[in-house]
């Protein structure tokens, strides 16, 4: 069945995002085909204002409302400056903030090292992490990049970086998730829990 191009033009959009597949774009498009127009119009408007309400933190690269000179957390004088934790995306420091177990300030990468893609260090907001360090106000770095091949390659090219400025590099621990069981853990978190593992006391 031939689809009038505007209907083709938004199942062509939705599949572009991460997550979607044809058949969800075509049932998304569908469904607002068929909602009232004001849901449209709705919608419409968020996609715009996502983009012209929003910036990066001028600091720490976070999402912030557009014309802010810092975000809510820089902003924060309850939050503990000599303690940074970087992140690969702006996701990351929402997930963070859900555990309510970090109280210093978040640096923002927005992406990790990948050559295979052609992304090199330039790329990220290292530099920009090396000059809020230079400053001497911060004496830990958390690199809480994500546990894979290019979560850990950046992670380990971040600790070359900062190791000669005197600050403590630490790295998030990695083991079993609770509630877990072990017969469904595969090696390699079986292998970080037993490296990982701590004195009960």
């Amino acid at each position: 069945m031939l689809l009038p191009e505007p209907v083709q033009n938004l199942i062509q959009a939705f599949s572009r995002l991460p997550g979607i597949g044809p058949k969800t774009a075509s049932r998304l498009a569908f469904y607002l085909l068929k909602t009232s127009e004001e849901m449209s119009l709705d919608l419409a408007e968020a996609l715009q204002q996502l983009k012209s309400g929003t910036a990066d933190c001028p600091i720490c690269f976070n999402i912030t409302g557009a014309g802010r000179n810092m975000c809510e957390i820089c902003a924060s004088p309850d939050r503990d400056s000599s303690m940074i934790c970087v992140v690969e995306e702006p996701l990351d420091v929402l997930a963070l903030e859900r555990s309510s177990g970090f109280q210093g300030r978040y640096h923002v990468l927005h992406g990790v090292l990948s050559p295979i893609e052609g992304v090199g260090p330039e790329d990220l907001k290292i530099i920009e992490l090396l000059r809020r360090l230079q400053r001497g106000e911060v004496q830990e770095v958390i690199l809480a990049t994500n546990p894979s091949m290019e979560g850990d390659a950046t992670a380990m090219y971040l600790r070359a970086q900062i190791s000669g400025l005197g600050i403590r590099v630490t790295r998030l621990a990695r083991g079993l998730p609770v509630g877990g069981d072990l017969e469904y853990a595969d090696p390699n978190t079986l292998l970080r829990a037993l490296a990982g593992r701590q004195e009960l006391s």
